[in-house]
């Protein structure tokens, strides 16, 4: 056969193979937009929803906040996110008409209709709060119900979510396939090709088509793997293979925003799930100390970056005191003036910067560090502080951050306000204000919850009084008699401690309760008492009062009586003291064998 035939022949099946490989080339393109289209497509749908839970949590905040400050600027960013919020459901509607399948279009619908339930729960707490029912404005925001359809949403938001993500996913696959084949088709006729030109269309082949695709292949694997670390060979072509190239670059910058996003929205959820446990168990706290130790062991959990402390104000408000810790704060104080925060004397949360941007805080040492103090408020009244330092960089540079701590600080300061007021009122109740010692009300308590919980166990009591206490007033005034009675009350203390318990029975009489096995025990401890007040001289206003005497009565439970009789007997002793000439202690026991 002659070398011309053979050419011919070669150049012939060259052709044909070529418009065939052509043709295979133009279909596999073809694919490769359809792939790209189903991207796009499952983009734009997951961004609208993303947006619509995300507006949707945006606005619940901006709610929240609105009705715990009453800011103006919350309420204006609430109503900008629902004009927002209507136009991404407009924009959900046109979806649903042009591009979705039943399914998808019934999931976006009930997306819809929690948003705007949610919606219609958050606008009636607004206007709750505006004609002044605060109460039930933040319990319709931080309810049950709210948080429900909330949950709804996001569960509808979820399930469009995968309805979208199948769909995507089996276009996708399919465009795949088809694109997979055609480049197979392709690759074989160039193979043939190359054959017949071995130098020119094998490096063709090669190095413009195979190598391409082996690697975007192996890209996209790793892609579908969450291998977000690939990184995509720059390509500049203006063919099909660039434009896929630029496709699976766009893919995997959004997987990676989504990604980040998702992990945000978690942290943020989780942040707020902490916050929320925390604000339960602050409310349920019976003093400070246990509400100081919710606030150690949440604070840590809540922002792992920073350190800080709980400082409550004395009773003068004059200085700080730290009442509890959480990891090693090292730059404040556990005692520093009031004076030394700018937080407190702005009423607000300044913050000091180690870049020396803004006036530190005097307490801090060095000063050149960055911490955040948050002051503590009820009703307008200054608790304590918040004192936080950064041990991660950056911790506290996101707002969210900061208004966290804000709104923890707003709950805390009222925590704390309600327990000192709660305190306050129950020293009222069981304390006599003249001389620090527990009332007759609480005596009453204390002698029905023994024989409530402790019957049996034994119980002595002391009834004391001043001797010629009448010629302290009548002498030295009513002044040196309260003097003369506080004296009584606190040396009694002292001696009771810290097992016993301390009464003022009324006018110059006191009451003492002890956990004594039987009367000698009293009378040893009532024989103590007398020789600690007679052994002091008081002087008043510069005039010598003299030394004061007591006499005592004492009486035992349940040895020598009931304890519904205790003080009645302990009484009688008391008079039989005072009959004997005053100055002395009588065992109960003892009048009772004389009558």
């Amino acid at each position: 056969m002659r070398i011309t035939t053979i050419t011919n022949w070669a150049y012939g099946i060259t052709v044909v193979l070529t418009a065939l490989s052509g043709a295979s080339f133009i279909m596999s393109s073809r694919s490769a937009l359809q792939e790209r289209v189903a991207v796009e497509q499952h983009l734009t749908l997951d961004t609208l929803a993303e947006e619509l839970a995300l507006g949707a949590e945006v606005r619940s905040d901006e709610a929240r906040l609105y009705v715990m400050r009453g800011e103006e600027r919350h309420l204006q960013a609430f109503h900008a996110e629902e004009q927002t919020e209507r136009r991404r459901e407009a924009a959900a509607g046109k979806l649903a008409a042009e591009k979705l399948t039943p399914a998808e279009v019934a999931a976006l619908a009930d997306v819809v209709r929690d948003a705007e339930e949610l919606d219609k729960i958050e606008v009636a707490a607004v206007e709750a709060f505006q004609r002044g029912d605060k109460v039930a404005a933040q319990d319709v925001l931080f309810g049950a119900e709210h948080e429900r359809v909330q949950k709804a949403l996001l569960q509808t938001v979820a399930h469009f979510r995968d309805l979208t993500a199948t769909r995507a996913t089996s276009e996708l696959e399919a465009a795949r396939a088809r694109s997979d084949w055609w480049s197979l088709a392709a690759e074989i006729m160039l193979a043939v090709t190359g054959a017949l030109f071995v130098g020119v269309l094998y490096f063709v082949l090669r190095r413009r088509v195979a190598m391409p695709l082996m690697r975007m292949t192996g890209i996209v694997s790793r892609l579908a793997k969450q291998d977000y670390t690939v990184e995509l060979p720059v390509d500049r072509r203006g063919d099909e293979i660039g434009e896929m190239n630029e496709a699976i670059d766009v893919f995997r910058t959004n997987l990676i925003e989504r990604e980040r996003l998702d992990s945000e929205r978690r942290a943020d959820q989780r942040t707020k799930d902490l916050i929320l446990q925390m604000m339960h168990r602050v409310q349920a706290c019976e003093n400070q100390a246990e509400l100081t130790d919710v606030i150690v062991r949440f604070a840590p959990q809540i922002f792992p970056g920073l350190a800080g402390g709980l400082y409550v104000l004395n009773e003068g408000n004059t200085s700080l005191v730290r009442a509890g810790a959480w990891l090693e704060p090292k730059h404040s104080a556990a005692v520093f003036p009031a004076t030394a925060c700018w937080s407190l004397r702005r009423g607000r949360a300044h913050q000091s910067s180690a870049n020396g941007s803004d006036v530190p805080c005097q307490h801090l040492d060095p000063p050149d560090v960055t911490a955040l103090c948050v002051p503590l408020t009820a009703q307008g009244d200054m608790i304590g502080l918040l004192s936080l330092e950064e041990r991660d960089e950056d911790a506290l540079g996101p707002m969210g951050a900061r208004l966290y701590l804000e709104l923890i600080a707003e709950n805390v300061g009222l925590a704390i306000a309600n327990l000192q007021l709660r305190e306050k009122l129950t020293t009222l109740a069981v304390r006599d204000p003249l001389t620090g010692l527990f009332n007759r009300r609480f005596l009453e308590e204390t002698l029905q919850r023994h024989t409530r919980d402790h019957a049996g166990e034994p119980l002595v009591c002391l009834m004391i009084d001043i001797d010629h206490f009448k010629r302290f007033n009548d002498q030295f005034g009513h002044d040196a008699g309260d003097l003369v009675m506080q004296f009584v009350g606190q040396t009694l203390r002292e001696v009771c401690a810290p097992d016993g318990y301390a009464f003022r029975f009324g006018g110059e009489e006191f009451t003492a309760l002890l956990p004594f096995p039987g009367e000698q025990e009293g009378i040893e401890l009532a024989n103590t008492l007398r020789d600690k007040i007679s052994s002091v001289a008081l002087s008043h206003a510069g005039r010598i009062l003299g030394t004061v005497t007591i006499s005592v009565g004492v009486a035992a439970s349940p040895a020598d009586g009931a304890v519904e009789t205790l003080v009645t007997r302990a009484d009688a002793a008391l008079l039989q003291a005072k009959a004997e000439g005053r100055d002395r202690a009588v065992a109960a026991s003892r009048v009772h064998r004389k009558s």
